[in-house]
């Protein structure tokens, strides 16, 4: 099950892709991390999501990843008589906390945390941009408004505020409890919606007790102001663009994506591009040529991982989904021009000793044509210093636990094995060798180059390098120790 690309396929799970059968069939068309969106469905839904899941682990014999999203603090209208009405562009309409059904004139947002943050001339987003309203007036329990841009409005749609940060924490009461059910069924990365502030992060980061990691999602113009301090606090980042691309001109988001991409590569924190990547296909059979450029954008600028949304949760065509998104991927990064792009933005090692191993681990490789980088890894440090290199190799971690296995199946170009510890210098060799030709990377005769931390077994320590040559030997024993 050895991937013939570096950058990671990420997809939602579904209605459409649920069934035992289908996850087996995204895995082997290219998912290597599967998302359980809490937004939707029941917790014993997801629970046989992710039995599912970790069945499928056990009889492939490979590490796959389980993406807990959490729902945040989704702001929504409530329903309206008759099920909708129609706003036109001028009209005064009321906001407020009345729980009464709504009607032409006003509707009910029972979200006080709102109206504490609203000022006069402050936009309200509703329905994801469709409808636009501009404050006139407020008080802490309704607000006056008038209709920018007009359209149906219907029950329970969502609310943006692009120009405020809302006084609410990133953890619902929901969020609490989908989050401790998530940790009790061993998802390996929790993801968090609509952060605002580094204190949204840390607050999730004492409740999760270092059981998973996180990724903040980066879908609020607030978080964009204080994005370094986000990503310090956080494992990994999402650009989600779809609330993103409501809150903030459509014009600013593809920049703000590769600063986002920039700024996670040299932080050597995995960063995944999502929503939208390939949407045609929700109902198409083949995606737009926009959306395959898309794609191939954000494997240009080494992504770690890119993800699908609702092309496999509720689309037609959730397999072929994975399988064009893969082919697009390897295509560019077998592109000629792919190792320019991607070395034009490469970051400087850090002034420690692992740093420096790593960095020239990457120009060794490259230097005597190696067929992969192997990192001995425990915390899985190692091999995201690797993987930050962006080699142009792969890189095969070698992972004394399945738990930093997962985790390791989001970051670009890592090939996972679960293994246990090398015992000493000489079976470090050894193992790497025959481990690296057992999973398909080198034959005899290849050379591979290795990193790892002595002692063997201590979290971060990268102090070591070596060139081996996959000899005979390597190639006549058993696939694993």
């Amino acid at each position: 099950m050895r991937r013939r690309r570096m950058a990671k396929i990420l997809a939602t799970l579904g209605p459409a892709s649920a069934k035992p059968a289908t996850i087996r069939a995204l895995f082997e068309a290219g998912v290597d991390v599967f998302r359980v969106n809490f937004s939707h469905g029941k917790q014993e839904d997801h629970a046989r999501v992710i039995d599912t899941i970790r069945a499928l682990e056990r009889r492939v014999d490979r590490p796959i990843g389980i993406l807990a999203d959490l729902q945040g603090p989704k702001l929504r209208v409530g329903t309206f008589e008759g099920g909708k009405v129609m706003l036109t562009p001028g009209q005064r309409y009321r906001l407020d906390t009345d729980a009464a059904p709504g009607t032409a004139t006003r509707a009910p947002l029972r979200h006080p945390e709102v109206y504490a943050a609203l000022a006069p001339g402050l936009e309200l987003l509703l329905d994801d941009g469709r409808i636009r309203l501009r404050v006139e007036k407020c008080t802490r329990t309704s607000a006056e408004t008038t209709v920018v841009t007009g359209g149906v409005l219907s029950d329970r749609k969502g609310l943006n505020l692009p120009g405020a940060v809302l006084p609410i924490a990133a953890l619902t009461e929901k969020d609490r409890a989908d989050l401790q059910f998530a940790l009790d069924h061993g998802a390996d990365w929790i993801a968090l919606s609509f952060v605002q502030r580094p204190d949204d992060v840390a607050e999730a980061r004492r409740l999760i007790q270092g059981r998973a990691a996180i990724i903040a999602k980066i879908e609020k113009p607030a978080a964009i102001e204080r994005l370094q301090e986000i990503m310090e606090l956080s494992d990994a980042l999402m650009v989600a663009r779809g609330d993103l691309g409501v809150e903030l001109p459509p014009e600013d988001v593809p920049g703000l994506q590769k600063q986002i991409v920039r700024l996670a590569r040299r932080a050597g924190r995995p960063v995944v591009i999502a929503t939208q990547m390939l949407e045609s296909m929700v109902s198409a059979a083949a995606p737009t040529r926009a959306e395959a450029s898309d794609c191939a954008t954000a494997a240009y600028d080494g992504a770690d991982a890119l993800m699908l949304s609702a092309e496999t949760a509720a689309g037609a065509n959730p397999v072929a989904a994975v399988e064009i998104m893969d082919r697009i991927i390897a295509k560019a990064e077998g592109d000629s021009l792919y190792r320019r792009i991607m070395d034009a933005d490469h970051a400087d090692p850090e002034a420690t000793a692992a740093d420096a191993i790593t960095a020239a681990a990457r120009q060794v490789a490259q230097t005597v044509r190696a067929k992969a980088i192997v990192t001995f890894t425990t915390s899985g440090s190692t091999t995201l210093r690797a993987a930050r290199e962006r080699p142009n190799v792969p890189i095969l971690a070698l992972i004394t636990n399945v738990e930093t296995a997962r985790k390791l199946t989001l970051a670009w170009g890592v090939h996972g094995v679960v293994t246990r510890d090398a015992r000493n210098f000489g079976d470090m060799v050894e193992r790497a060798c025959r481990i690296a030709h057992a999973e398909g990377f080198a034959n005899e005769g290849d050379r591979v180059v290795v990193t790892a931390g002595i002692p063997f077994g201590t979290p971060g320590a990268t102090n070591t390098l070596r060139i081996a040559w996959v000899g005979p030997e390597a190639t006549g024993k058993g696939a694993r120790g």
